[in-house]
């Protein structure tokens, strides 16, 4: 099957998208850094400088992650691409994923196993669409403890916009032995083990047209397992 044939996301995800912007929809495009990968996400021509308050409100207490494709998760997706070594025949985690892009990304770099984890359950049908569309199997779970199995590498990105999730990273490594992670708000992060190897410029899709210094992301590595 074509990947663009697969029929639009679930009437379900339709619905919350029209509810929280009215007249918006969902459309497939492909990534401007990665355009072997295609993701169902917010059409780009949507008005978002003309939010009512009303919705701008109902936004912010139901933030529809899963309909944009962030700097962040597109830089990780693409290191992936890249370096196919750093996840071929392994047993990876997307932490958080979102839309489902780097777990996407893993699965066609030659993953052996893919896990999606996000506990928004919009998120993980988003996931499962993005998959589809194109031609990967990811297995999903809500909740980071459900994920069975040996996992050699956690992937994540676009977590530290709240800084309650640090606590995470440390987790993450008693889970894992490597941990991957792209992320563009925390500029000077310091956190042992956790090393930069590589920084680059990206813009979330649809663009939000977000500062500057949001589009500045930085791959970070923790662990023994992989190479830098």
């Amino acid at each position: 099957m074509n990947p663009l044939s697969v029929p639009l996301v679930d009437a379900e995800l339709t619905q919350c998208l029209s509810a929280a912007l009215p007249g918006a929809r969902i459309e497939s495009m492909p990534l401007p850094l990665s355009p072997e990968i295609s993701l169902y996400l917010l059409n780009s021509d949507y008005p978002q400088h003309q939010l009512l308050p009303e919705q701008m409100l109902y936004l912010m207490e139901n933030p529809l992650y899963w309909t944009f494709c962030w700097a962040s998760g597109q830089v990780l997706a693409r290191h992936l691409l890249q370096n196919p070594e750093l996840v071929r025949g392994l047993s990876v985690l997307d932490f958080g994923c979102g839309s489902g892009v780097v777990g996407i990304a893993a699965a066609l770099a030659g993953a052996q196993r893919v896990i999606a984890c996000d506990i928004d359950p919009l998120a993980l049908r988003a996931t499962a669409r993005n998959a589809a569309l194109n031609g990967v199997d990811l297995n999903l779970v809500a909740d980071f403890a459900d994920a069975a199995g040996d996992i050699d590498l956690i992937i994540v990105a676009d977590v530290l916009y709240d800084i309650e999730n640090l606590p995470w990273l440390q987790r993450f490594l008693s889970r894992a032995p490597s941990v991957l992670m792209a992320d563009s708000r925390i500029k000077d992060f310091n956190m042992h083990p956790y090393r930069r190897v590589k920084q680059c410029e990206a813009s979330t899709l649809p663009d939000l047209d977000e500062s500057p210094e949001f589009r500045q992301v930085s791959i970070y590595l923790a662990g023994n397992g992989l190479p830098a």
